[in-house]
């Protein structure tokens, strides 16, 4: 397997290319750059950069972080003192489930929708979206997979998900590395 710096190099690579090469999908413009959970701040540093050097050469970058969307939700939809209160009474399950509906059920707001909401404001031509800090979806709040299959024909940006989790093999990916969980490897994206 490519080490960081090289993956980091060919993703950079064909963000630059024209046209962009991170998909094979015109309606599912997404590729996943995964990460050890661990290196979590330094991935943060090294995205910045990326967005910079895309930027040099007249790709304009646009960092969305998925943990101020998932913050937007609870907001809109609750307040954090309440939850908190959920969670002393019934516990983090119980809270971990209200706020993993309020990102998936239609009478709430839906992820995918606020996700789609900040890409619209993109020009698919000129901007490129990364989309960072997903360990805030941890551990059971929302499944980046199911993320990516909502997004499939809302957006034409093209979109890097800064993933934090393991490689097994060629395609299995396990979120945040978490050993009771199956890696999954039905993503349909470029992994990095």
């Amino acid at each position: 397997m490519p080490s960081f710096n090289e993956r980091l190099s060919i993703l950079e690579d064909d963000l630059k290319a024209d046209p962009i090469r991170i998909s094979a999908y015109h309606d599912l413009p997404f590729a996943l750059f995964r990460y050890d959970p661990a290196d979590e701040f330094f991935m943060r540093k090294e995205a910045s950069l990326l967005a910079t050097r895309l930027g040099n050469v007249g790709k304009s970058v646009k960092i969305i972080s998925l943990a101020e969307l998932l913050w937007a939700a609870i907001e809109e939809n609750d307040d954090i003192d309440s939850l908190a209160e959920e969670e002393k009474e019934f516990g983090f399950d119980r809270a971990q489930q209200t706020v993993h509906k309020y990102l998936t059920d239609e009478d709430f707001t839906p992820l995918p929708d606020l996700l789609a909401e900040k890409l619209s404001e993109l020009d698919p031509r000129h901007n490129i979206a990364f989309l960072t800090r997903a360990a805030a979806l941890a551990p059971s709040i929302y499944q980046i997979s199911q993320l990516l299959g909502q997004m499939q024909g809302k957006t034409l940006v093209p979109t890097v998900l800064f993933y934090p989790g393991a490689m097994e093999g060629t395609t299995g990916l396990r979120f945040m590395d978490m050993s009771d969980r199956v890696p999954m490897g039905s993503y349909r994206v470029k992994i990095y």
